[in-house]
């Protein structure tokens, strides 16, 4: 009894988004789709997944959902309180969570906008985003809830993001914001191109070498795609090898400039060098301690025929193959 008591009680320290355990799992996706109908219409033009599918993943292994959404839809006017349905949403999905001791990631998929308004300007001052986000810790707990800032912030330059970026932690903690915070990268956050510099003259590396957050729960997020032009929908691949020193750059950067990271999309159609490919880079952002964790893209259950889908409710793809010896179970289902 005193033996499975010890074990439980390491579970449940291990477990949600501040436990040793790494963050490895899925995007949940749907609640950011038909980006042009705004705020649109829940279970028309976008949906969040259903708690089944949240169960399902936790079954298999997964310890992360990274759920993407709309600013527009949590928040209808800057400034002004989240909105009953989406946050409704939110606070359901957060439930199943704490039953499934899963991180929830809160992705705010708006890249670096809202309604076409770039972050950080007077039409989108960053003190509305800081209002965003102080609301929406306050719907759970740090230890299953995670906040993910800005996903690919596009629309600002590099040291523009890192400043906003910068300026929102350092605001969040001194209101009493406990969370894990994850921080995009500059424009589309890939690791191939960290250390080039953007029309400003200025790179991801040398923007968030000095990133900091008085909690120490801040984590650098990055994405990655193997297919040729790294955005995920093109049918070839590069090959594994290619992945590999570009990697070990990223996790020396981290390691050089106390930084922590995390793989926030990275997916591969079901075919050759790109699931090979896909073997490395799970492989390459599991391996090292400065890697907090990862989250494929994508599934939801909106997704249809969608060539990157990690599609549980069909017959195992080999995609899954590739990702589930690296969750910290080493999977678990029948699949």
């Amino acid at each position: 009894m005193i033996g499975l008591l010890v074990v439980l009680l390491h579970q449940g320290a291990a477990a949600g988004c501040l436990g040793e355990e790494p963050l490895r799992g899925v995007n949940l996706a749907g609640a950011e789709f038909n980006s042009e109908a705004l705020p649109g219409r829940l279970g028309q033009d976008y949906v969040y997944p259903g708690n089944a599918m949240i169960a399902d993943f936790a079954e298999r292994g997964v310890t992360a959902i990274r759920l993407p959404v709309r600013w527009e839809r949590l928040q209808r006017e800057l400034g002004g309180p989240l909105h009953g349905a989406d946050s409704g949403q939110l606070r359901r999905i957060l439930a199943e969570a704490r039953e499934q001791d899963l991180c929830v990631l809160v992705d705010i998929h708006n890249y670096g906008a809202y309604r076409g308004e770039r972050l950080g300007t007077r039409a989108v001052p960053t003190a509305a985003f800081i209002d965003l986000w102080e609301r929406l810790a306050g719907l759970a707990s740090p230890e299953h809830l995670a906040l993910g800032l800005m996903n690919e912030p596009i629309k600002l330059s590099v040291s523009r993001w890192s400043q906003v970026a910068q300026e929102t932690v350092s605001a969040l903690r001194e209101r009493g914001v406990r969370h894990l915070i994850l921080v995009s990268g500059g424009r589309w956050s890939g690791v191939h191109d960290w250390q080039e510099a953007d029309s400003g003259g200025v790179s991801n590396a040398e923007a968030f070498a000095d990133f900091s957050d008085p909690l120490g729960r801040g984590v650098i997020e990055v994405h990655q795609y193997p297919d040729t032009n790294y955005s995920g929908t093109r049918q070839e691949c590069h090959p594994p090898a290619h992945f590999t020193p570009m990697f070990e750059a990223i996790t020396d950067w981290a390691r050089a400039h106390g930084q922590r990271l995390f793989l926030g999309e990275f997916g591969a159609r079901d075919q050759g060098a790109c699931l090979d490919s896909l073997g490395r880079i799970v492989g390459q952002a599991s391996g090292a301690p400065v890697w907090r964790g990862w989250a494929y893209w994508a599934s939801g259950p909106w997704w249809g025929d969608y060539p990157l889908a990690l599609d549980m409710d069909a017959e195992r793809r080999p995609r899954w193959e590739r990702i589930e010896p690296h969750l910290p179970s080493g999977g678990s289902g029948d699949g």
